[in-house]
Parts: C-alpha cells; structure tokens; sequence
C-alpha cells in the first residue's frame, strides 16, 4: 500500500485571502493551454497574434467555469439547484463536471467563431490538443484536494484517503492524470505532428480526442467511487461518468467516418 502524502488544500494564505493548489491547477492549466495555442498559432492563419489568442482563452475559460458549475448542479446535485437556485453562481464552492465544461466549451467556442467569423471545426482541431494538458493539472488538484477518489481496492498502489475511510482506495485522480492528460495529449500530439495537414480533414483531430477521452473516462470509472449522491446507475455497474462519456465515444467515430468533418 502507497502512502498518501498529505498536502494542506492551501497553498498559500494571507488573512482573508488564501490560494488553493486546486486554483493554481486551473491557472496552470490556462497558461499551459496558452502556450500550445501560441506555439500551434500558424495553423489557424499567419496573422494569428498574442491578442486572438487571449481573446479565445478567455472564451473559452468562461465556458468551462460556466459550463463546468452549470453541468454540476444539473447533473449531480439537481436537488440542491432546486432548494437554492442561487448555488449555480457558486462558483468558489466544489462542484464542477467536466461533461459540462466540455459543453460550455463548445458554447463559447461557437460564439467566438460566429463572431469573429472562423471555421468552427478548425478552430476546435486548433485547441484540442491544448485540452489534455488542462485535465491533467486538474486530475493533480483532484488527488492533492483528496477528493473523487477511487473505489477500494488490495492492490499495491491502493491509498487511504483523509475522508475516504480507513480501506485502501484505488488512486483514480492518478489514473485519470495519465489517461486523460497524459496519454491523450500523445496521442494528439502524433496524430497531428505525423499526419501531414493537407490529409488531416477538418473534425478529425476533434474526433479522436472525443473517441478517446470517452474511451479512457470510461475505463477508469470503472476504478473509481461513483458520486455517492447518485450511486451507480444501470442496475448498479454503471456511473453517471461513463453514461454521459459514451455518447462522445460515438460523436468521435461520427467525426472520424463522417465526410461532414471535412466540411470547413
């Protein structure tokens, strides 16, 4: 059994103010995202500049906060929305779902592109491989928070979370930074740097990486304690995680096989 190294959620406090490791995971995640936008800035046109791509960034972690506390309540804590209406603007309280992030990410990136008038599906094959990196530091403020850990386990790499227990769990937010962030920012990254660009039709990029986080996300919910107001689902071996990741396993291959992926 792993020992689980206990780090305190606050990285830094000052009187009333206080910086959460959880936080700095979201403000690394943007930077990061950034910085392979500004280095992949050629593919969308020559005249792509330090400003665009603030402009989109900020797009874009608007959808995801939105999106992301939206999808929760609606999703996982219906109840509560409906008690207190005024929790959907929460937004410095737990709560956040990537399903719903994703969604708020489309949303935000269809407005962008309507406005500024870009080709939705290049504008999505231009961020996606900046996606990866995000999830990963967020996997790491998950397992730092100790939260969304996994189901028990007697493997060796099984740790006792605070608030989990006294059994050994499954690191699940450590799988999901390998598979989620690490993995699939590979996989992308090969797909679009060997693949030559006059044979990578528009869509496709963004369908592997729907295929395959849902692929991954549904593996490892399969390690991992489903959210205990919801339980499982499906006469009891499926999670809400793995209901909602199928249907972007089948919106990829859609993308992949479809020719209206390569319509601009």
């Amino acid at each position: 059994m792993l020992k689980y190294p206990e780090i305190n959620p606050i990285l830094y406090k000052y009187g009333n103010l206080s910086l959460h490791w959880y936080g700095l995971m979201y403000v690394l995640g943007l930077a990061a995202a950034f910085s392979s936008c500004y280095k992949r800035r050629d593919t969308v046109t020559k005249h792509w500049n330090y400003e665009n791509i603030s402009d989109l960034i900020s797009y874009l972690a608007l959808g995801i906060i939105l999106g992301g506390r939206i999808g929760y309540l609606l999703l996982y804590e219906p109840d509560l929305l409906i008690q207190n209406p005024l929790s959907l603007i929460y937004f410095w309280q737990p709560g956040r779902s990537f399903h719903g992030g994703l969604l708020g990410v489309i949303a935000a990136l269809f407005i962008f592109c309507k406005v500024h008038k870009y080709s939705f599906w290049k504008m999505a094959d231009y961020i996606v491989p900046a996606v990866p990196i995000g999830l990963g530091f967020g996997r790491l403020g998950n397992f730092i928070n100790g939260e969304l850990w996994g189901r028990i386990t007697t493997m060796p790499q099984g740790m006792v979370f605070p608030h989990a227990g006294p059994l050994p769990r499954h690191p699940s937010q450590l799988y999901e930074c390998f598979l989620e962030g690490v993995l699939l920012y590979i996989i992308l990254w090969a797909y679009s740097s060997f693949i030559p660009k006059n044979k990578q039709p528009l869509g496709a990029l963004t369908g592997i990486f729907l295929m395959c986080y849902g692929l991954v996300r549904f593996l490892v919910e399969f390690f991992r304690e489903p959210d205990i107001q919801l339980g499982f689902l499906n006469n009891g071996w499926m999670t809400m995680g793995q209901l909602l990741s199928f249907p972007m396993i089948i919106v990829g291959l859609y993308l992949l096989r479809s020719k209206n992926a390569t319509v601009s």
